[in-house]
């Protein structure tokens, strides 16, 4: 699977969180998350700036330079539901439940754990999610 199709497969079935997700079906979503993360970032930096706040308390100064991530906001939003669902779908195929991706609450190891699974390769033949994903 290449990465249109990926891309085109993980919005398409934006809410599905039934069936199964290959690997790299979920690692070319991933990157395009990262990338549109990144352009959404550069587009709020380049479109609204940022500005630098300074205060004082206590006897000293603190200065702190606020960057407003509007754009980014919105992509985390739309992209929030088919992450979860692809991220769903790929613990399917290694034969684990979704509930697992309750881990991510866990700060550090949850989410070593969860990349750990996700990197895992998935069940050859059927499993009690479902019949393998389309290569």
């Amino acid at each position: 699977m290449d990465f249109q199709t990926a891309v085109k497969t993980c919005l398409s079935n934006y809410a599905t969180f039934s069936g199964r997700a290959a690997r790299p079906e979920f690692w070319w979503f991933v990157l395009f998350g990262i990338i549109a993360h990144v352009l959404a970032n550069t587009m709020d930096h380049i479109l609204f700036g940022g500005t630098a706040v300074h205060t004082y308390a206590r006897g000293m100064s603190m200065s702190m330079y606020y960057h407003p991530r509007f754009l980014g906001s919105i992509v985390w939003l739309a992209l929030l539901l088919p992450n979860l669902a692809v991220a769903s779908r790929r613990l399917h195929d290694t034969g684990k439940t979704a509930w697992l991706l309750l881990l991510a609450l866990v700060p550090v190891l949850g989410w070593l754990v969860l990349l750990y699974f996700a990197a895992q390769p998935g069940d050859a033949g059927a499993n009690a999610f479902g019949p393998p994903p389309a290569a």
